[in-house]
C-alpha cells in the first residue's frame, strides 16, 4: 500500500494464498513403499505441521486464537489455526513492498481475523514404484500485507520437487473519497516474492489474470540426482538399465504433475 493511500474505515480486502508442494520418490517393494508412507507420516505429523503454521502466523504478524489438529488413520494429517490481528501504529513500509519474506520468526505486519490450514496427502502406487507426498497450505488474511510474505519460509521448510502457488485478492475496500480499491499493493507475479536462490533452483511458469487479481506460479526443480529419489536403496545397488528406467519414470511423474496432464 502506498504511503498516501488512506482508507475509509477497515480494509475489507481478503488475500488468499494456496501453497502446494509435491515430493516424489521411488520405492520398489511393498515394504519400501509402506516404510516411505510411515516416514512421511512421522516427518509431517500434526505436531510438526502445527509448529510450521505457528511460524507462518508469526511471520505474517498475527496471533493464534484457536488450533485444531488431527493425525489420520491410516495416514495423513490436518491442522487449522484461527488467527487475529494486533493493532500496529507504525507498520514498516518495507514490508508492504514485493520481496521475499523472512526465514526466522519475524513479525512483519499485523493482520485481521483469518486462518491458516494445512493438509498432507501421502500415497504410492504398487505397479511402478512411484510414491508421492503432497502438502497443501492455505493462508487467508485481511489487512494491509499479503500472505505471500510467508512463501520464503514455506519453500525452505520442505524438500519440494514441484511447487504450485495460487494467490488472489478478493472483495474491495474504499479510500476516504469513497473510491473502490480492488487491490491495495503492487504485484506483477508471485515470483516478486521469491528469493534468488529459489529462482535459480526451479524452472517456473506463470499464469496470471491481472484484471481479476489472480496470480498462479508453478515450479519444477531443475537438478535431478537419482540418489535423492531412491527410498530404501541407492544408485550403486542397481544396474545401469534399471537406473535409467527408474529415472525415466520419475521424470515422467514430475512432468505430469507440473503440467497437470497424463503423458505418453
Amino acid at each position: 500500500m502506498t504511503d498516501n493511500l488512506r482508507l475509509h474505515g477497515f480494509n475489507n480486502l481478503t488475500s488468499s494464498l494456496s501453497f502446494n508442494i509435491y515430493d516424489i520418490c521411488y520405492a520398489k517393494t511393498e515394504e519400501q513403499r509402506k516404510a516411505y508412507i510411515d516416514y512421511i507420516d512421522e516427518l509431517y505429523n500434526a505436531e510438526r505441521l502445527t509448529q510450521i503454521l505457528k511460524d507462518v502466523t508469526n511471520i505474517i504478524g498475527a496471533h493464534v486464537l484457536n488450533i485444531s489438529r488431527q493425525d489420520y488413520e491410516p495416514h495423513g494429517a490436518s491442522v487449522t489455526i484461527l488467527i487475529a490481528e494486533h493493532e500496529l501504529e507504525d507498520a514498516d513500509p518495507e514490508q508492504m513492498e514485493p520481496g521475499p519474506g523472512p526465514l526466522p520468526e519475524t513479525v512483519v505486519a499485523h493482520l485481521d481475523k483469518s486462518h491458516v490450514t494445512v493438509h498432507s496427502y501421502p500415497e504410492s502406487h504398487p505397479d511402478n514404484g512411484i510414491s508421492t507426498f503432497r502438502l497443501d497450505i492455505d493462508v487467508s488474511t485481511c489487512g494491509q500485507i499479503s500472505p505471500l510474505k510467508a512463501l520464503n519460509y514455506l519453500i525452505h521448510s520442505f524438500d519440494s520437487d514441484i511447487v504450485t502457488m495460487d494467490y488472489r485478492v478478493r472483495g474491495f475496500t474504499r479510500d476516504v473519497d469513497g473510491k473502490k480499491l480492488f487491490i491495495d499493493h503492487d504485484i506483477t507475479s508471485i515470483q516478486d516474492y521469491l528469493a534468488e536462490d529459489t529462482k535459480q533452483a526451479y524452472q517456473m511458469v506463470d499464469v496470471n489474470v491481472y484484471q481479476e487479481n489472480m496470480f498462479h506460479t508453478k515450479m519444477l526443480l531443475k537438478d535431478f540426482e537419482l540418489d535423492n529419489y531412491l527410498f530404501g536403496t541407492s544408485r550403486r545397488d542397481i544396474s545401469f538399465e534399471e537406473a535409467r528406467d527408474i529415472e525415466s519414470r520419475l521424470r515422467k511423474e514430475m512432468l505430469e504433475i507440473f503440467y497437470s496432464r497424463n503423458m505418453d
